[in-house]
């Protein structure tokens, strides 16, 4: 196991924006070899969010229609000629396992706030 990052403050923690959205397309990005381009659903805004998850999964369109946390409030960032409007939380990559979607244990409206 990783050793655990410096600590931070609550305020620090309060910064980052999580909200519940719901993944409704899952679009390739031909020229990558890891990314594939995501539609998200947040209820009042939709947002275009890169993830890297092309080599996790036989078929990465198996997560459309799932609610998964993302973060919102991340500067834009352009990967292969795509804006990303954020970064969709996911459990394993950073131990080293198959990464899993962190999901609601149960369906929440998107757009929940997390924390």
């Amino acid at each position: 196991m990783k050793e655990i990052k410096p600590e931070i403050s609550f305020s620090d923690l309060t910064k980052v924006d999580i909200r519940v959205g719901e993944i409704k397309a899952v679009d390739d990005i031909p020229k990558s070899d890891k990314l594939v381009k995501l539609t998200v659903d947040f209820a009042d805004f939709e947002r275009t969010i890169v993830v890297g998850m092309k080599q996790e999964r036989k078929n990465p369109a198996e997560i459309i229609g799932l609610q998964a946390l993302f973060v919102v409030n991340l500067a834009p960032k352009e990967m292969f000629g795509i804006a990303s409007h954020g970064m969709l939380f996911d459990i394993g990559y950073e131990s080293g396992i198959l990464p899993v979607l962190a999901v609601p244990e149960k369906p929440v409206p998107n757009g929940v706030i997390a924390g």
